[in-house]
């Protein structure tokens, strides 16, 4: 095993010191923010489900205005409508005003996860490989360049998992970071339930790590796994206790929402009466739908949705949400990788992504939501993308160096290939999407 691969949690006589890479931590995204800025207010007018969150934020810029305003969308929670309406209210009512802050959550995730990886492992290819494979993944692409409300859920799980990371890596700094911890998971629930398994997770993993320690005082010892100088009860404050006050908190301007003829619901009976509402909206049974899909097709990429696909400024145009058709199917066998020789090296960055993914994915196998969409797959597929990253660092340590690359190139060269039906570009006619359904799943 190479030093850069040894785990945060057992250290062996002095730590390795390998070098930092956040200038590429900040490059990447840089990258990545120029790319996805390429026509983004195309189209020019609202779709897939922007149509459904674009007049939710309407309403907060209303409430802001000091114009009769409506609680609208219940069914999700606040904090992703009013971030894109403080994006409208900044640039104004239009593509960029919808689509700015997605883009800059878009960026946030990338670097954020990029720091998560550097901190868990000290494996400096596997970061930048990471970063690479985000950039060239498709789903952070599609969704930092839509009003939707995934990639701030993502962005700030991203940052929860930076900060947790650091924290394991550095105690001297772990209070802070819990905290920060703490904020970005209460964030997370804010923008999308989809968060909860994985906000579980970190207190969980935090408890587990100071239980095999096998401290006497299980509560209030301060030693052991996986942040010395912090007590599990203290634990609980920044990971519990914190992320359900910051959570409840981003509720509260939507007490202001309505008017002298319709009241705010969550005026009228209170936040837990209306978490009994969001439940039974989020479980209502749908009708079936052109792109719903299962699990095993997310996993095996079968099943795509165009997001857009019509005649529009000037052209005919397409938005299609697939993962890259490289490295969603690499990404499998890397998986497995990671599960058998972190668990056989110890290395617990690799225990973590598999875990992370596991979460993640088993999340859509329970949930009582009757029609599920391959947008759900957003979170396992980072796990998937970093389990690859490492992978590809072994396979580099191994002197297979080029194998390495060449997942890396061509991943990239995927996403040149799907990037007109990435970024809705000009194409030639109705007909030009069969140039990228290879498939029967992604027509």
């Amino acid at each position: 095993m190479s030093e850069a691969a040894s785990p945060p949690f057992a250290q062996s006589g002095p730590p390795p010191h390998p070098h930092d890479p956040w200038v590429w931590c900040l490059l990447v995204p840089a990258i990545f923010a120029a790319l996805a800025s390429i026509r983004l207010t195309i189209p020019s007018a609202p779709f897939f489900d922007e149509v459904h969150y674009l007049p939710a934020a309407r309403e907060f810029l209303n409430l802001w205005a000091g114009e009769p305003s409506a609680y609208i969308n219940q069914e999700h929670p606040l904090l992703g409508k009013l971030l894109i309406a403080t994006g409208m209210h900044i640039f104004g009512d239009n593509p960029i005003g919808w689509r700015i802050m997605p883009l800059l959550a878009g960026v946030i995730a990338v670097g954020a996860s990029m720091r998560a990886l550097w901190h868990a492992s000290h494996d400096r290819f596997a970061t930048l490989a990471f970063g690479v494979l985000l950039v060239t993944g498709f789903h952070l692409f599609v969704h930092a360049r839509i009003a939707m409300l995934d990639i701030f859920m993502a962005a700030f799980l991203a940052l929860a998992a930076w900060q947790f990371a650091a924290a394991v890596r550095e105690p001297e700094t772990g209070r802070w970071r819990l905290a920060l911890t703490g904020i970005a998971i209460g964030l997370a629930l804010g923008a999308k339930w989809n968060a909860v398994p994985l906000a579980c997770a970190f207190g969980l993993t935090f408890f587990a790590a100071r239980l095999s320690a096998g401290r006497r005082r299980l509560l209030l010892s301060r030693r052991g796994i996986p942040v010395p100088g912090i007590s599990l009860l203290e634990a609980f404050v920044w990971l519990g206790i914190l992320p359900l006050a910051i959570y409840a908190l981003t509720f509260a301007p939507g007490y202001w929402l309505g008017s002298e003829v319709a009241a705010s619901p969550l005026a009228e009976h209170g936040l837990i009466a209306m978490h009994g509402e969001m439940l039974s909206l989020q479980q209502q049974v749908l009708s079936p739908h052109t792109y719903q899909s299962t699990w095993p097709q997310w996993v095996m990429n079968t099943r795509g949705i165009w997001y857009h696909y019509a005649f529009a400024d000037g052209a005919q145009r397409g938005v299609l949400l697939i993962g890259n058709p490289l490295t969603t199917l690499v990404g499998l066998p890397a998986l497995m990788w990671c599960l058998v020789s972190g668990l056989y090296r110890g290395e617990w960055a690799k225990i973590a992504v598999v875990i992370g993914y596991a979460i993640s994915l088993g999340l859509w196998l329970i949930a009582p939501k009757p029609v599920q969409f391959y947008y759900h797959y957003i979170m396992p597929s980072l796990f998937l993308l970093a389990a690859l990253a490492l992978s590809l660092s072994d396979l580099r340590e191994a002197g297979r160096k080029y194998w390495a690359y060449g997942v890396l190139l061509g991943s990239a060269a995927m996403f040149a290939v799907f990037f007109p039906i990435l970024s809705a570009g000009a194409l030639e006619g109705p007909q030009s999407f069969t140039k990228w359904a290879w498939i029967a799943g992604w027509r």
